[in-house]
């Protein structure tokens, strides 16, 4: 793919004026990459943003409340919504279930809302097939700036590092391609990637 300025570019392979129809964005990159921070940054600039609320099976934590971090179900609870199709994708972390919970979706739909949210690739997929989502994929410039990231702000094992290395590598090879930008975010230059962002959207999306 061409590279143009400040280290962003377009996936080649898709319409660029079909993304003008869309009111979903989706952020993905490995743990480490910004992608929490630069999300809480840009809906800080839409009063019509909100948050894609998920489905999941995981217990609800403490201070944590129902329909606003997670729809939280049981196990037959939530295989049941995926046979009557009210989660269309899923995928399972850490033995819990997780998915998009198409109620939540489509209400926010209606109201004329710009959802902002981060799913794994099966649900960007699905979510740029069936609702022409806006999908941006945030890196780090190597794995050394991710690592310090993720020994700066967790007490993580040398054994849960490498799992998390194997992961980023998959993801930055293998995944990165299905999204419709790839943003840098430079060690040190979070403002810049956070206007690199506000950049595409504005592009894109009538806020």
């Amino acid at each position: 793919m061409p590279s143009i300025t400040l280290a962003m570019y377009l996936n080649p392979h898709v319409d660029s004026m079909k993304l003008k129809n869309g009111k979903i964005i989706i952020f993905a990159g490995p743990s480490g990459s910004g992608k929490d921070t630069v999300m809480q940054a840009i809906m800080k600039e839409c009063n019509n943003m909100v948050k894609l609320t998920t489905a999941t099976t995981r217990p609800m934590r403490e201070g944590e409340v129902e329909g606003k971090m997670y729809y939280f179900q049981t196990v037959d609870e939530f295989k049941n919504n995926v046979k009557q199709g009210l989660i269309p994708e899923h995928n399972v972390h850490a033995d819990n279930y997780y998915g998009t919970y198409l109620p939540d979706l489509d209400k926010k739909m209606k109201q004329g809302k710009i959802i902002v949210g981060q799913v794994q690739l099966v649900g960007a997929r699905y979510l740029k097939k069936n609702y022409k989502a806006l999908l941006i994929f945030l890196k780090a410039e190597s794995w050394d700036i991710l690592r310090s990231r993720i020994k700066g702000r967790s007490d993580l094992s040398e054994n849960e590092i490498e799992k998390r290395r194997i992961i980023a590598e998959r993801e930055i090879s293998e995944e990165s391609k299905f999204y419709d930008y790839i943003v840098e975010n430079k060690q040190g230059q979070l403002d810049k990637t956070i206007e690199k962002v506000k950049k595409i959207i504005k592009e894109n999306i009538e806020c």
